[in-house]
């Protein structure tokens, strides 16, 4: 790619920012987009919606003092609306502009310069916007030679042994430098040393990229060893100033063994009791509820269906014939008979809730009994499944009872930390110790043919990036893409685009991969699709684009592993043009769309087209994690391998960090709301994805170094991944262990501290019933509501 090509990927990208950040500033001012743009403000009634027809010039002009309200926020003020996750997301912007400032003022002042001067590639052009922007990689660098590590070796060796300066020199080096005789005679003279100086000068390019290596992984490892250090001190702080939570007194009992007589939670009953007697307070049995919330959601959506032709106030459309396709019988009124329906299924989920409670005829009881005795569990809906909830009276009991082995056989009482209530995802509850490794596997076999698909718009993109192949493959395009802009736009732009628009439909599909793992709760699901995704990408987007072959190429490669570090030098640098173009298409244009939220947009305009009013079925989202989390440890990843291979990206990379920064600073503000609170469990994934991203920076450094012939270079690299495989060690024994459970310490104090308040009673008697099924809780929708006609909140701008 020529620069000019990446030009107009810029300002094609550019444009589409200052378009959405201009529509933004004008449409988060109408009073009818108030659910779009600040939706968590509504839900708190911190801002309210005025209808007035008055014209307004104000709400037509753009402004920017949303960038003043995000940039103003503090840490507090994020803590308390969104969190220690939505803290440990805003660093991840903080820790990301801090590394690539220092990379920036290296790379741009430094290791540009350099590369751009040399001379290793004949290039042709003469003028800058048809330059390669091979020509601002390490590839334009100079080669190095055998003489210039001699040099090295020549002029490190008084360092290394004063007393005779060529004992450190190869031995055919010696042998043409050495004099026999005096040990006068032995010393090299003034014009030996200057010779092999500039030889040393000649290398001294590549020696700065080195020097950089070094200089930056350091950097990285001190910023990121901070980062850990403040964000587990933050967990402890979070922890400490918390309130009595549910979830902290609570762990979940799978694989509860049956036993003739009595039912599970019998069972559990008589075994918490016996060898949990002081700590043990309360469980709750999980139940299969299937059919009880599909009764549910069909009178929600019936209880909407309802919502929407009242306020249609159409009483045309509310009558219609009742025989075959509304076309023949007599008219009926609609809205009585799904008022009637809508009676007919609350009144099933009661009498399901009821059955399971046990609260049914004697008849109908030993019914079930017969059905569980003869069709066994699948046939019931009031069936109890081997897994319950125990609460205990302390959180160092829950903590005791959680990491003790409970039985003789590992798989029976398996424990694992409970979820918050509100986090519990009922709908995959996986109950088999066995069923649950079987969908592991079965994930581990979909996520691999998930890849290998996906390889096919990877060669799309690839041939997009590439005119030759894309002439080879489509002749008659030939003459089309000689056109200059043709050819810049399909160069600069199209291959991102396409690759970031099949990319998109990947978090769902790891968001149900995740979900039927068996993984009870929604911030579980979430952090197992954020990994899936982020070695996804990595694996497709990077690797698959670096080494552009074959599936069975690509395995190949990293099953010699000695061919990896050669393979990588040749591959990774040839990309470079390609991943600027990324960052710009992908980077700019995703957090510009975040904020001008265009799909939600959309629905809102539809809904008050059809309905006259939104608000209905509103809900105020949640940040999805699995998808924002892995693009940005990607972008850093990218920022990494190419610091000093291709500096040109940089700038790129730090314009997406500012306005990622602002951007989800503003959606934390305005827009999102937490579900669930996992207090920084993300952050071990940005840990475990910046440690990556060092090594594979060290391992393409150690062959281009080899390829540039600088041996030397090459071989002194080799301590720095050792080195920082051996810092990560270090901070996964200093602070993983925090991020896992915490310390006995803090749970002591924590129970020593609630002895002297007096909500403690209260909150018992709460916990009892916290981890209730929502299947099982009273149903009840209104038959009317002031909800269709009552005016939405007053307010102010926001």
């Amino acid at each position: 790619m020529i620069l000019s090509a990446l030009l107009t990927s810029v300002g094609i990208n550019l444009g589409l920012c200052l378009l959405f950040f201009t529509l933004y500033s004008i449409l988060r001012k109408q009073p009818g987009n108030l659910y779009v743009y600040a939706p968590r403000l509504v839900d708190k009634e911190k801002s309210q919606q005025q209808e007035s027809d008055d014209f307004d010039l104000e709400r037509l002009l753009p402004s920017a003092s949303w960038v003043r309200n995000a940039w103003q926020l503090s840490e507090d003020e994020i803590l308390s609306i969104s969190g220690l996750d939505g803290l440990v997301f805003t660093r991840i912007f903080t820790f990301s502009l801090k590394v690539f400032t220092i990379a920036g003022v290296i790379g741009i002042s430094i290791l540009l310069p350099i590369n751009y001067f040399g001379n290793q590639l004949s290039d042709d052009f003469s003028h800058l916007p048809n330059k390669s922007l091979d020509s601002f990689s390490i590839s334009n660098v100079n080669d190095g030679s055998n003489r210039g590590s001699e040099a090295v070796y020549f002029l490190i060796g008084p360092l290394l042994t004063p007393c005779n300066a060529l004992v450190a020199c190869p031995l055919k080096f010696e042998a043409q430098y050495r004099i026999l005789g005096s040990p006068e005679q032995q010393k090299c003279s003034s014009f030996q040393k200057l010779e092999l100086f500039y030889v040393f000068l000649n290398d001294e390019k590549l020696w700065v990229h080195f020097s950089a290596a070094y200089i930056f992984t350091g950097v990285v490892c001190y910023l990121l060893y901070y980062e850990h250090s403040y964000i587990s001190a933050k967990r402890i702080a979070y922890f400490y100033s918390s309130k009595p939570q549910p979830h902290q007194f609570t762990i979940l009992v799978r694989s509860i063994p049956s036993s003739s007589g009595r039912n599970f939670s019998e069972t559990v009953e008589s075994f918490f009791t016996e060898y949990h007697p002081s700590t043990y307070l309360s469980h709750s049995v999980v139940h299969r509820t299937s059919k009880i919330q599909d009764l549910i959601n069909d009178a929600d959506k019936l209880y909407r269906k309802l919502g929407f032709m009242k306020s249609n106030n159409d009483s045309q459309q509310n009558f219609r014939r009742d025989g075959f396709l509304g076309l023949t019988g007599r008219k009926v009124n609609l809205l009585d008979r799904y008022e009637k329906k809508l009676e007919d299924l609350e009144d099933n989920v009661r009498k399901e809730q009821n059955l399971l409670a046990g609260e049914c005829p004697l008849n109908l009881r030993k019914f079930s009994l017969t059905i569980n005795a003869t069709v066994g569990t699948q046939g019931n809906t009031f069936q109890e499944v081997p897994a319950a909830f125990v609460s205990f009276k302390s959180r160092f009991g829950a903590a005791v009872a959680l990491h003790i082995q409970q039985g003789v056989n590992p798989t029976e009482w398996v424990t694992e930390r409970a979820p918050e209530p509100q986090d519990v995802h009922w709908a995959f509850f996986s109950a088999s110790f066995i069923k649950r490794w079987i969908f592991k596997l079965v994930v581990l076999v979909a996520s691999f043919a998930l890849i290998v698909l996906f390889l096919i718009p990877v060669v799309i993109v690839q041939g997009l990036a590439n005119l030759d192949q894309l002439e080879k493959w489509f002749p008659f395009l030939k003459g089309i893409l000689s056109l200059t802009v043709v050819s810049q736009v399909i160069t600069g732009y199209l291959p991102s685009f396409i690759l970031q628009l099949f990319l998109s439909f990947v978090p769902p599909i790891m968001l149900t991969f995740s979900a039927i793992q068996g993984y009870i709760s929604r911030s579980q699901i979430e952090r197992s699709a954020c990994s899936k995704m982020l070695w996804f990408i990595i694996w497709n987007i990077f690797f698959a684009n670096v080494l552009s072959g074959s599936a069975f190429y690509l395995v190949n490669v990293f099953l010699e592993p000695k061919n990896i570090p050669r393979v990588l030098a040749e591959a990774v640098p040839g990309q470079a043009s390609f991943f600027i173009s990324y960052v710009v298409t992908s980077g700019w244009t995703n957090l510009s769309s975040e904020l001008f939220r265009l799909i939600p947009l959309v629905c809102s305009f539809w809904k008050r087209l059809f309905s006259g009013k939104d608000g209905d079925e509103f809900e105020v989202p949640s940040i999805p994690y699995y998808n924002d989390i892995p693009s940005i440890l990607f972008f850093g990843l990218l920022g990494i391998t190419y610091f000093f291979l291709s500096p040109l990206i940089l700038p790129f990379l730090l314009v997406y960090f500012c306005l990622g920064y602002i951007i989800f600073r503003n959606q934390l503000l305005n827009v999102y709301a937490p579900k669930y609170e996992t207090a920084g469990m993300f952050w071990p994934i940005v840990h475990n994805s910046t440690i990556f991203s060092l090594i594979l920076m060290h391992v393409i450094a150690i062959g281009i170094f080899g390829l540039k012939k600088l041996p030397l270079a090459s071989s002194l690299i080799i301590p720095l991944p050792v080195l920082t495989l051996i810092f990560n060690a270090y901070c996964q024994n200093r602070f993983l262990p925090l991020f896992k459970a915490y310390p006995t310490e803090c749970l002591i104090k924590k129970d020593r501290k609630d002895l002297n308040e007096a909500g403690m009673t209260e909150f018992y008697d709460k916990l009892v019933t916290a981890y209730q099924d929502p299947a099982l809780r009273p149903v009840q929708h209104a038959r009317s509501s002031d909800s269709d006609t009552s005016p939405l909140l007053h307010s102010t701008e926001v």
